[in-house]
């Protein structure tokens, strides 16, 4: 039998029912970090997918980089997801969360007492995060703080602070699993990525050092949840967020060899510049070598692709065994029912990118149906 984008598929301890995936989509619609109703009613109106992957979600208070991003560190923040696990559960959906430290990516404005962000080193990252201006109560970007580097003593606490957001996502929000965020220029990106992470200890200089914080993170989670029920994202290439290595192909496939042998579910990887071109000028990458690494090393999770795909790309994936599962971002953004629309080859609506981060219900919550 053919394999479709709506065959369904096993990925570790997720049963899905297409491969088709939502891929993570900051909105900045969370105030105080607490996801509301609108929350629920956005995921549920897309839980035909084969598994929603939430926002990026802070895994502490310190891990927070955009204004109005929803947390997993606060009793309210867990109740406010376990009524967005219940709602997306009762349309029979699946649903994981992103678990996210944003590292240099963030602003004094943004932090507890006002501290700067962290990173692997103090190298400010040329990029902007969201803020809101306590006057006009308006979100606006700004460009992010210089950062400090954090001690090599602190890396314990902040694979704690994975582990236990990872718990308390499953045990108490009631999500069928995690992603951990390790693209787009974020922390466990930053560590990995030579234009980022300028340390001389342990955690920095050779590949196995800048790897290092990424597979401690791993390996924790794995060991608190479970590896079928973890994901992970990785963007070999992107410039996103000012980040950059000088020689990714070797990296990435060492990263590959190292997740191979954790049993989990499935690795996301974003080819080319996030939400840009799928292939980035002056960084070529060799995505079917750095599958081919992981598969190889005897990794077993499913292979999600995403940026840039349409229908007919989508479908080619699955067909040739490039990937397993394919993520759609914006296109979930303004089609709610896009399995649908995708299946019947129905028109798409168009998104409206003045309404993607803050705001409410518009451009959120009412994009229309086929029905």
């Amino acid at each position: 039998m053919t394999t479709t984008l709506f065959s369904p598929i096993q990925a570790g301890d997720l049963h899905m029912a297409n491969r088709i995936a939502m891929a993570p989509l900051t909105r900045n619609r969370s105030p105080d970090a607490i996801p509301k109703d609108i929350t629920a009613t956005y995921y549920t109106q897309r839980a035909s997918a084969g598994l929603l992957i939430t926002e990026g979600t802070a895994i502490d208070p310190f891990a927070q980089g955009y204004a109005d991003v929803p947390g997993l560190y606060d009793t309210r923040q867990l109740d406010g997801w376990k009524a967005v696990t219940d709602a997306v559960h009762a349309r029979g959906g699946r649903i994981v969360t992103q678990l996210w430290h944003v590292g240099r990516v963030s602003h004094v404005d943004l932090l507890p007492g006002g501290q700067p962000p962290v990173g692997p080193s103090a190298v400010r990252a040329h990029t902007r995060t969201f803020v809101i201006d306590k006057a006009t109560g308006k979100g606006h970007f700004v460009d992010t703080s210089t950062p400090r580097a954090l001690h090599s003593r602190e890396l314990p606490a902040i694979v704690h602070s994975f582990a236990q957001a990872a718990r308390s996502a499953v045990e108490t929000a009631g999500f069928d699993g995690v992603e951990i965020h390790a693209a787009n220029g974020y922390l466990l990106d930053q560590f990995l990525k030579d234009g980022a992470n300028k340390r001389t200890d342990d955690y920095g200089g050779s590949i196995e050092n800048r790897a290092r914080l990424l597979l401690e993170v791993t390996r924790a989670i794995a060991d608190a949840i479970g590896g079928g029920k973890v994901g992970i994202r990785l963007s070999p290439v992107t410039p996103a967020n000012d980040i950059v290595d000088s020689n990714p192909q070797p990296l990435f496939e060492y990263v590959a060899r190292q997740l191979a042998q954790m049993g989990l579910a499935y690795i996301h990887v974003i080819e080319g510049a996030t939400g840009g071109p799928r292939e980035v000028e002056g960084r070529p990458f060799d995505y079917i070598r750095f599958k081919d690494a992981y598969r190889q090393a005897g990794g077993k999770g499913a292979w999600m692709v995403n940026n840039g795909y349409d229908a007919a790309i989508a479908e080619k994936a699955i067909a040739t065994g490039h990937a397993d599962i394919v993520a759609f971002g914006k296109l979930f953004i303004s089609n709610p029912d896009l399995v649908k629309r995708l299946h019947d080859k129905a028109p798409l609506n168009a998104w409206d990118q003045a309404t993607f981060y803050g705001g409410g219900e518009h451009g959120y919550i009412d994009y229309p149906t086929l029905a």
